[in-house]
C-alpha cells in the first residue's frame, strides 16, 4: 500500500503542504521525491518477507492438520486447500490495498510522513 501511494502521491501538494507547516509534509514530500526506493523497499523486500511469512505459517498450519493424519491424499488436500487459501487471500488483499492507495495516496503518505516525524526523524533531531 505504502509503495503504491508513495509512487501515486501529488509531489505538489506536498512542497505546498511542508512550506505551510503541516505535520508529516516535510516526511511526505521526501517519501514522494525518492518515491522509487519506497517502492522498491516496501514493494518488494517488504512485500518478500510478508510472503515468506506467510508460506511459513502455512506449513505450520499444515502440518498440525495432517499431524496425526495415515491417509496420505487427505493430506495432500489440506495442504492444497491451505496453499490456496493462503494465496487467494494474499492476492485479494493485495489488490484491494493498491485500489485504495491509488485513491487515497496523499492521505496515505501524509500518515506515514506524520509517523516518519513523530518516531523517526524525531530520534535524528535528539541524537544531534
Amino acid at each position: 500500500m505504502v509503495a503504491v501511494a508513495a509512487v501515486s502521491a501529488d509531489i505538489n501538494s506536498f512542497a505546498k503542504w511542508k512550506e505551510t507547516g503541516v505535520k508529516g509534509a516535510k516526511a511526505g514530500f521526501a517519501l514522494c521525491y525518492h518515491c522509487e526506493k519506497v517502492s522498491s523497499f516496501c514493494g518488494d523486500v517488504v512485500g518478500d518477507i510478508c510472503s515468506t511469512l506467510c508460506g511459513a505459517g502455512g506449513a505450520c498450519i499444515v502440518v498440525v492438520l495432517t499431524n496425526n493424519l495415515t491417509n496420505a491424499s487427505l493430506a495432500i488436500l489440506i495442504t492444497i486447500t491451505v496453499s490456496a487459501l493462503i494465496a487467494g487471500w494474499t492476492i485479494f488483499f493485495k489488490a484491494l490495498m493498491k485500489e485504495y492507495s491509488l485513491n487515497k495516496s496523499n492521505k496515505i503518505v501524509l500518515k506515514i510522513g506524520k509517523i516518519l516525524e513523530k518516531f523517526v526523524l524525531k530520534e535524528k533531531n535528539n541524537k544531534k
